[in-house]
């Protein structure tokens, strides 16, 4: 049995699209798990209930968790910890190996490329709050408790991913007709992982005995572009207009006072102010994987709105 908890968002989604091909027992966890796959066993849990989540990860030989939490950092601090311990529990009790799909908000603000190899130095309460998951992962890992891998992904894009920035700012303003948008600096090149390339990372990390113990960046294209490189692409791709508009941070924190995600959102704008690099070159290399091109992640993205 291979488990996903956090099915129903759009790498869950996109990871149970890709494990069919190492197993045929998939079972989907969340609040409202719904089927990607003829055979998956769905499963409702809470995984702040600790017993909840050790029952959930019954018979599981690998558990993805790939959940995501409301964007509250007070929600942050206290439901991400004890969610992860009871992770973390319920795989040493259940002999379950871990991957934990994760972001680069611990590393903080990097000059040059982001590597695995890149100290955890968070620049924001939300990065603390990653750094600490990852030490509480590791520190199992480093005792002989738990079999784990930290995967990680730049910002991400693709077909059914309303939650990526770029899909919102971009590709759902183009469908309306509407300017495109960019955040702080639309010069900067900032690099964007492709879900579907997400999902069968993930699932490829997972099932590749000599992976675990330690973390992976998940292919990315190397050929980064601009804000407005992208823009222009995706305007391509919509038939729209390539005129945009640059979001300032003085404006994300006006509209912070009524929208409580934007206001949120205002420690992470560091990411956008200088170049965002990501590099993947382990994966790439120890599994032959050539990461899906920005051309055509962003022809398949346009393609999934029309």
């Amino acid at each position: 049995m291979q488990t996903i908890l956090g099915s129903s968002g759009v790498i869950g989604r996109e990871l149970a699209k890709a494990l069919p091909q190492y197993t045929n027992k998939i079972r989907l966890v969340s609040r409202n798990p719904k089927k990607i796959n003829e055979g998956d066993e769905l499963l409702t849990a809470d995984l702040l209930n600790a017993a909840e989540v050790n029952k959930a990860l019954r018979d599981s030989k690998v558990v993805y968790l790939t959940v995501g939490l409301q964007y509250d950092i007070n929600i942050w601090r206290t439901q991400w910890p004890a969610l992860m311990q009871n992770v973390i529990d319920a795989c040493k009790k259940n002999n379950s190996k871990l991957v934990f799909f994760d972001n680069v908000y611990s590393y903080g603000k990097v000059s040059g490329w982001m590597t695995e190899e890149t100290p955890q130095k968070p620049a924001s309460e939300k990065g603390k709050v990653r750094a600490l998951l990852n030490r509480m992962i590791m520190d199992e890992v480093r005792k002989g408790n738990l079999n784990a891998i930290i995967a990680k992904a730049a910002d991400f894009y693709g077909p059914n991913s309303p939650l990526s920035f770029v899909n919102v700012m971009v590709f759902e303003n183009l469908k309306k007709g509407k300017k495109a948008q960019w955040l702080i600096n639309p010069s900067k090149k900032h690099s964007f992982t492709f879900t579907p390339d997400a999902g069968k990372s993930t699932a490829i990390l997972g099932n590749s005995e000599s992976a675990y113990n330690q973390v992976w960046h998940l292919p990315t294209s190397r050929n980064v572009l601009t804000g407005k490189e992208f823009i222009e692409l995706a305007a391509n791709a919509m038939n729209g207009s390539a005129k945009y508009m640059t979001v300032k941070k003085w404006m994300i924190q006006m509209l912070g006072v009524f929208n409580k995600i934007l206001k949120e959102s205002v420690e992470m704008l560091y990411q956008n102010d200088s170049d965002y690099l990501f590099d993947s070159t382990k994966f790439e290399k120890a599994f032959n994987f050539s990461p899906t091109s920005y051309e055509e992640g962003i022809r398949i993205t346009a393609a999934s709105l029309k």
